[in-house]
Protein backbone atom coordinates (compact mmCIF):
# COMPACT_ATOMS: atom_id res chain seq x y z
CA UNK A 1 0.00 0.00 0.00
CA UNK A 2 1.39 3.50 -1.15
CA UNK A 3 2.21 6.21 1.42
CA UNK A 4 -0.69 8.04 -0.53
CA UNK A 5 -3.19 5.09 0.54
CA UNK A 6 -1.98 5.04 4.14
CA UNK A 7 -2.29 8.85 4.95
CA UNK A 8 -6.42 9.24 3.69
CA UNK A 9 -8.34 10.15 6.29
CA UNK A 10 -10.82 7.88 6.79
CA UNK A 11 -13.97 9.14 7.11
CA UNK A 12 -17.38 8.00 9.05
CA UNK A 13 -20.17 6.28 6.55
CA UNK A 14 -22.99 7.74 5.62
CA UNK A 15 -26.24 5.30 4.47
CA UNK A 16 -27.08 7.14 1.57
CA UNK A 17 -24.27 6.65 -0.18
CA UNK A 18 -24.16 3.08 -2.28
CA UNK A 19 -21.19 2.02 -3.66
CA UNK A 20 -21.52 -0.01 -6.35
CA UNK A 21 -18.95 -2.67 -6.76
CA UNK A 22 -18.91 -3.21 -10.31
CA UNK A 23 -15.93 -5.14 -10.94
CA UNK A 24 -14.68 -8.55 -12.62
CA UNK A 25 -15.29 -11.19 -10.13
CA UNK A 26 -16.07 -11.71 -6.62
CA UNK A 27 -12.42 -11.70 -5.10
CA UNK A 28 -11.71 -8.19 -6.59
CA UNK A 29 -15.21 -7.43 -5.16
CA UNK A 30 -14.54 -8.32 -1.45
CA UNK A 31 -11.20 -6.80 -2.02
CA UNK A 32 -12.54 -3.46 -2.38
CA UNK A 33 -15.14 -3.90 0.21
CA UNK A 34 -12.17 -4.58 2.49
CA UNK A 35 -10.15 -1.28 1.41
CA UNK A 36 -13.29 0.53 1.70
CA UNK A 37 -14.44 -0.84 5.12
CA UNK A 38 -14.65 2.10 7.61
CA UNK A 39 -16.26 4.59 5.19
CA UNK A 40 -18.83 2.62 3.26
CA UNK A 41 -22.01 0.77 4.97
CA UNK A 42 -24.02 0.07 1.59
CA UNK A 43 -22.93 -1.87 -1.43
CA UNK A 44 -24.22 -2.35 -4.55
CA UNK A 45 -23.93 -5.94 -6.47
CA UNK A 46 -25.03 -6.50 -10.35
CA UNK A 47 -25.71 -8.36 -12.79
CA UNK A 48 -21.80 -8.36 -13.82
CA UNK A 49 -20.77 -10.38 -10.99
CA UNK A 50 -23.45 -13.22 -11.24
CA UNK A 51 -21.25 -15.15 -13.23
CA UNK A 52 -18.54 -15.20 -10.32
CA UNK A 53 -20.65 -16.10 -7.49
CA UNK A 54 -22.03 -12.59 -7.06
CA UNK A 55 -25.28 -13.31 -4.66
CA UNK A 56 -23.01 -15.74 -2.52
CA UNK A 57 -21.53 -12.45 -1.94
CA UNK A 58 -24.95 -10.87 -0.44
CA UNK A 59 -23.48 -13.20 2.55
CA UNK A 60 -20.33 -12.15 2.71
CA UNK A 61 -20.71 -8.39 2.96
CA UNK A 62 -23.67 -9.52 5.89
CA UNK A 63 -21.00 -11.24 7.82
CA UNK A 64 -18.74 -7.56 7.73
CA UNK A 65 -22.26 -5.99 8.90
CA UNK A 66 -22.64 -4.42 5.74
CA UNK A 67 -25.87 -3.94 3.80
CA UNK A 68 -26.59 -4.54 0.29
CA UNK A 69 -28.27 -3.38 -2.93
CA UNK A 70 -29.26 -6.11 -5.57
CA UNK A 71 -29.68 -4.50 -8.76
CA UNK A 72 -30.65 -7.07 -10.86
CA UNK A 73 -33.48 -5.33 -13.01
CA UNK A 74 -35.71 -8.52 -13.30
CA UNK A 75 -38.23 -8.69 -15.91
CA UNK A 76 -40.24 -11.23 -16.88
CA UNK A 77 -43.80 -12.69 -16.45
CA UNK A 78 -45.62 -12.62 -13.25
CA UNK A 79 -45.22 -16.12 -11.69
CA UNK A 80 -41.14 -16.14 -12.99
CA UNK A 81 -40.78 -12.49 -11.19
CA UNK A 82 -42.19 -13.78 -8.07
CA UNK A 83 -40.68 -16.74 -7.63
CA UNK A 84 -37.38 -15.23 -8.24
CA UNK A 85 -37.83 -12.44 -5.92
CA UNK A 86 -39.04 -14.93 -3.34
CA UNK A 87 -35.79 -16.89 -3.51
CA UNK A 88 -33.37 -13.87 -3.97
CA UNK A 89 -35.13 -12.10 -1.04
CA UNK A 90 -34.54 -15.38 1.05
CA UNK A 91 -30.72 -13.85 1.21
CA UNK A 92 -31.61 -10.82 2.98
CA UNK A 93 -30.66 -7.94 0.78
CA UNK A 94 -31.99 -4.37 1.49
CA UNK A 95 -32.65 -3.36 -2.04
CA UNK A 96 -33.61 -5.09 -4.89
CA UNK A 97 -34.67 -3.59 -8.09
CA UNK A 98 -36.78 -4.86 -11.45
CA UNK A 99 -37.96 -3.51 -14.12
CA UNK A 100 -41.11 -0.86 -13.54
CA UNK A 101 -43.96 -2.69 -15.28
CA UNK A 102 -46.81 -2.61 -12.93
CA UNK A 103 -46.97 -5.99 -12.95
CA UNK A 104 -43.32 -6.74 -12.71
CA UNK A 105 -43.68 -4.85 -9.24
CA UNK A 106 -46.84 -6.14 -8.25
CA UNK A 107 -45.19 -9.45 -8.70
CA UNK A 108 -41.92 -8.69 -6.81
CA UNK A 109 -43.64 -7.78 -3.92
CA UNK A 110 -46.16 -10.84 -3.93
CA UNK A 111 -42.44 -12.84 -3.50
CA UNK A 112 -41.56 -10.75 -0.82
CA UNK A 113 -44.14 -11.45 1.18
CA UNK A 114 -44.15 -15.15 0.20
CA UNK A 115 -40.34 -15.00 1.47
CA UNK A 116 -41.39 -12.96 4.80
CA UNK A 117 -38.59 -10.97 3.75
CA UNK A 118 -38.34 -7.07 4.37
CA UNK A 119 -36.51 -6.61 1.16
CA UNK A 120 -37.72 -3.41 -0.76
CA UNK A 121 -38.41 -3.21 -4.35
CA UNK A 122 -37.00 -0.68 -6.52
CA UNK A 123 -38.13 0.11 -9.98
CA UNK A 124 -36.18 0.93 -12.81
CA UNK A 125 -37.66 4.12 -15.16
CA UNK A 126 -35.01 4.50 -17.50
CA UNK A 127 -31.29 3.43 -17.28
CA UNK A 128 -28.83 7.00 -17.62
CA UNK A 129 -27.08 5.34 -20.31
CA UNK A 130 -30.12 5.80 -22.28
CA UNK A 131 -31.21 8.88 -24.08
CA UNK A 132 -33.71 9.93 -26.85
CA UNK A 133 -31.50 8.81 -29.41
CA UNK A 134 -31.70 5.30 -27.93
CA UNK A 135 -36.09 5.36 -27.17
CA UNK A 136 -36.48 6.14 -30.95
CA UNK A 137 -34.26 3.46 -31.86
CA UNK A 138 -36.37 1.35 -29.40
CA UNK A 139 -39.34 2.19 -31.21
CA UNK A 140 -40.13 4.22 -27.82
CA UNK A 141 -41.30 7.89 -30.31
CA UNK A 142 -43.69 9.20 -27.00
CA UNK A 143 -42.73 12.21 -25.29
CA UNK A 144 -39.06 13.91 -23.49
CA UNK A 145 -37.35 11.39 -21.45
CA UNK A 146 -38.44 13.11 -17.97
CA UNK A 147 -42.01 13.03 -18.98
CA UNK A 148 -41.48 8.83 -19.19
CA UNK A 149 -39.49 8.27 -16.40
CA UNK A 150 -41.45 10.67 -14.67
CA UNK A 151 -44.91 8.37 -15.78
CA UNK A 152 -43.00 5.18 -15.27
CA UNK A 153 -42.40 6.24 -11.61
CA UNK A 154 -45.53 6.88 -11.03
CA UNK A 155 -47.09 3.44 -12.54
CA UNK A 156 -44.51 1.57 -9.86
CA UNK A 157 -45.53 3.50 -7.27
CA UNK A 158 -49.40 2.89 -8.12
CA UNK A 159 -48.28 -0.62 -8.28
CA UNK A 160 -46.55 -0.32 -4.52
CA UNK A 161 -42.82 0.10 -5.47
CA UNK A 162 -41.35 0.96 -2.33
CA UNK A 163 -39.19 3.33 -4.54
CA UNK A 164 -37.56 4.02 -8.11
CA UNK A 165 -34.00 4.54 -9.48
CA UNK A 166 -33.89 7.21 -11.69
CA UNK A 167 -31.17 10.01 -12.70
CA UNK A 168 -31.12 13.21 -10.49
CA UNK A 169 -32.57 15.22 -13.67
CA UNK A 170 -35.69 13.30 -12.80
CA UNK A 171 -35.66 13.31 -9.56
CA UNK A 172 -37.61 16.11 -8.63
CA UNK A 173 -40.18 15.81 -10.93
CA UNK A 174 -40.40 12.15 -9.20
CA UNK A 175 -40.73 14.05 -5.83
CA UNK A 176 -43.73 16.36 -6.89
CA UNK A 177 -45.84 13.10 -7.57
CA UNK A 178 -47.92 12.68 -4.63
CA UNK A 179 -47.37 9.05 -4.22
CA UNK A 180 -43.46 9.44 -4.08
CA UNK A 181 -44.11 10.78 0.03
CA UNK A 182 -41.85 8.46 1.91
CA UNK A 183 -40.51 6.44 -1.02
CA UNK A 184 -36.69 6.21 -2.37
CA UNK A 185 -35.25 8.03 -5.25
CA UNK A 186 -31.97 6.43 -6.13
CA UNK A 187 -29.93 8.16 -7.97
CA UNK A 188 -27.12 6.31 -10.40
CA UNK A 189 -24.84 8.14 -13.14
CA UNK A 190 -22.94 10.13 -10.19
CA UNK A 191 -19.73 11.64 -11.56
CA UNK A 192 -17.59 13.85 -9.51
CA UNK A 193 -17.15 17.94 -10.48
CA UNK A 194 -14.99 17.70 -13.74
CA UNK A 195 -14.82 13.79 -14.51
CA UNK A 196 -15.77 11.83 -17.19
CA UNK A 197 -19.39 11.14 -17.81
CA UNK A 198 -18.34 7.77 -19.92
CA UNK A 199 -21.06 5.69 -21.39
CA UNK A 200 -23.35 7.45 -19.18
CA UNK A 201 -25.56 10.29 -20.43
CA UNK A 202 -28.19 11.45 -17.66
CA UNK A 203 -25.10 12.73 -14.88
CA UNK A 204 -24.93 14.75 -11.69
CA UNK A 205 -22.51 15.68 -9.02
CA UNK A 206 -23.48 13.82 -5.60
CA UNK A 207 -24.21 17.52 -3.90
CA UNK A 208 -26.57 18.38 -7.19
CA UNK A 209 -28.76 14.60 -6.84
CA UNK A 210 -29.39 14.97 -3.26
CA UNK A 211 -30.41 18.90 -3.88
CA UNK A 212 -33.06 17.44 -6.69
CA UNK A 213 -34.92 14.87 -4.23
CA UNK A 214 -32.48 11.81 -4.23
CA UNK A 215 -32.87 9.61 -1.16
CA UNK A 216 -29.82 7.73 -1.60
CA UNK A 217 -26.59 7.98 -4.37
CA UNK A 218 -25.25 5.20 -6.53
CA UNK A 219 -21.02 5.79 -7.37
CA UNK A 220 -19.29 2.87 -9.02
CA UNK A 221 -16.58 3.80 -11.07
CA UNK A 222 -15.50 7.37 -9.86
CA UNK A 223 -14.65 5.14 -6.44
CA UNK A 224 -13.30 1.72 -7.92
CA UNK A 225 -11.40 2.98 -10.55
CA UNK A 226 -9.59 5.76 -8.84
CA UNK A 227 -6.16 6.01 -8.32
CA UNK A 228 -7.47 6.17 -4.50
CA UNK A 229 -10.63 4.88 -3.71
CA UNK A 230 -10.87 5.59 0.03
CA UNK A 231 -9.96 9.41 -1.02
CA UNK A 232 -12.73 9.51 -3.50
CA UNK A 233 -14.90 7.54 -0.70
CA UNK A 234 -14.02 10.95 0.89
CA UNK A 235 -14.64 12.99 -1.63
CA UNK A 236 -18.16 12.19 -2.36
CA UNK A 237 -18.64 12.02 1.55
CA UNK A 238 -17.40 15.64 1.89
CA UNK A 239 -19.96 16.91 -0.69
CA UNK A 240 -22.59 15.41 0.71
CA UNK A 241 -21.88 16.43 3.96
CA UNK A 242 -25.20 18.24 5.88
CA UNK A 243 -27.46 17.84 2.75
Amino acid sequence: MSDAETSTVVRAPDDRLIVALDLPDSERAIAMADRLDESVSVYKLGLGLLASNGLSLVGVLHRRKKRVFLDLKLFDIGATVERAVAGIAGLGPELLTVHGDPHVVEAALTGVRRAGSETRILAVTLLTSVDRNDLDRCLIREGPVDRLVLERARRAFEAGADGVVASAGEAAMIRSLPTARGKLVVTPGIRLAGASTDDQKRVATPAAAFQAGASHIVVGRPVIQAPDPLAAVGQVLDSIAGR
